[in-house]
């Protein structure tokens, strides 16, 4: 048995990792800072620099101003950058910033730490709102331990596979309505080579725990694995994660993208919009890039949901959402921001401004039913709602959890683990060591979190 090493409270764990909250899909420049807090009729917003984020920038004054007489300052900074501003801010309590981006990994672990305002005393009171329209898997992602909502999505996104149609027609290849990950295998097989320099799929290998390890995680759970047990023991030497991990590392380096441990969402999207590649298994948020006005490949792709091995479905779960500071000195002014953000009238401003497919959808149900977005997204809605009212956070695969997430683990250390072991995958699939390896240093120090978490 091994020897307990002495723990620390669990809140002091969260506090000590909340600094190293990191993700890695986006990068970008700085683009505003608030003031030294808010007061009076103005908000400070700290939040993400993707592209959604900077047209809410754009839209707030001339809409959400004008109509409320609300200033709102806006500190947009890379994700990496806003994620350890926000922890400073949050976790010392300083209420420099009213509202800020956080995603369903990082909400509830704050409101475990007393971070963050409860929503259920504005919702209760805002029937314009309508809460009952955020899709159930949002709402719940969003919930803390004792059932009040912390935050409110402004986008969501599950995960896909995305393929070539017209490729498929002209190998004589059918894609399965329902595809398991053998015969996805399979078909990477057979596209492979297709069209000159073409490989049959595109998977995540670039370090990173929201990187590489957030759909390979899919692929353990569909297998039957998961990091630790409901008892906190960690499980990556354990025969389904080590089959999942070896059947992905040798998908991608048998049929996968040339450069695989250096490929991420932006090289694999790249890939399949130049034609490198049949097949992607990514976020379906991709979509909206690959059907763009301009997209060589826009009218040529199919949607299948996430395979499967051996559950009913694996797609993930990941919001941006808004969190409001429970050090914020203007906590009712604050909901008015977010809800006029994340909000149905905002939707229809966007649609209206930007175009449809410019929508922060994931998130309504009335963004489905909407006849405008059905027509512009005709190619990926149905899919993209079905694959995140498919994700079950709290039950992603065969065997009980000890903390909710479908990519991720939802502790604060999960950061830096997930980090670390995603380097010993990457390594695995650039061939300088074998899965075996890989994964048994990467249970060596996820055995250090059990250390911590086992009992409770």
């Amino acid at each position: 048995m091994r020897t307990q090493s002495r723990r620390r409270p669990r809140a002091t764990l969260a506090a000590v990792a909340a600094g190293t909250l990191l993700a890695p899909l986006l990068s970008g420049c700085w683009a505003g800072a608030g003031g030294a807090g808010s007061g009076g009729d103005s908000l400070n917003v700290l939040m993400v620099n993707n592209p959604q984020m900077t047209e809410l920038q754009k839209l707030t004054a001339d809409h959400f101003t004008r109509e409320t007489g609300i200033k709102v300052s806006f500190t947009v900074l890379p994700e990496n950058d806003v994620r350890d501003k926000i922890s400073q801010d949050f976790a010392n309590q300083a209420g420099q910033y009213d509202v800020a981006t956080l995603s369903n990994y990082e909400i509830p672990i704050y409101a475990r730490n007393g971070w963050l305002r409860s929503m259920d005393p504005y919702v209760a009171k805002d029937a314009a709102y309508d809460e009952q329209d955020v899709l159930e898997p949002m709402r719940e992602s969003l919930t803390g331990d004792d059932g009040a909502l912390y935050g409110q999505p402004f986008y969501g996104e599950s995960s896909f596979l995305m393929y070539r149609k017209d490729v498929f027609a002209a190998k004589g290849l059918t894609m399965p309505a329902h595809p398991t990950w053998r015969q996805v295998a399979d078909l990477a097989a057979k596209a492979d080579g297709a069209e000159p320099g073409m490989k049959g799929i595109c998977l995540r290998g670039l370090p990173g725990w929201g990187e590489v390890m957030a759909p390979l995680t899919t692929v353990v759970n569909t297998f039957g694995g998961a990091w630790f047990d409901k008892d906190w023991k960690a499980r990556l030497d354990s025969p389904e994660f080590e089959k999942a991990t070896e059947f992905y590392v040798g998908l991608v380096r048998a049929h996968g993208e040339s450069g695989a441990a250096q490929s991420g969402f932006a090289e694999c999207l790249n890939n399949m919009t130049q034609g490198k590649v049949a097949m992607w298994y990514d976020a379906t948020s991709a979509a909206g890039s690959l059907e763009a006005a301009k997209s060589p490949v826009k009218g040529k792709m199919g949607y299948a949901p996430a395979p499967v091995e051996r559950t009913r479905s694996s797609g993930w779960l990941y919001t941006w959402a808004w969190g409001i500071q429970k050090a914020s000195r203007n906590p009712d002014k604050a909901w008015k921001f977010v809800s006029w953000a994340s909000g149905k009238q905002y939707e229809q401003l966007v649609g209206e401004k930007s175009g449809w497919s410019n929508v922060p959808a994931g998130k309504r149900a009335s963004t489905y039913e909407n006849a405008a977005y059905r027509a512009e997204a005709a190619a990926f809605q149905d899919m993209t709602r079905q694959a995140i009212e498919a994700a079950r956070p709290n039950a992603p695969g065969l065997q009980p959890r000890p903390a909710p997430g479908i990519q991720f683990v939802g502790i604060p250390e999960f950061t830096d683990l997930g980090t670390r072991v995603s380097q010993e995958i990457s390594a695995a699939i650039a061939g300088r060591q074998s899965v075996t390896s890989a994964l048994r240093k990467s249970q060596k120090m996820a055995e250090r979190i059990s250390e911590e978490y086992e009992g409770r």
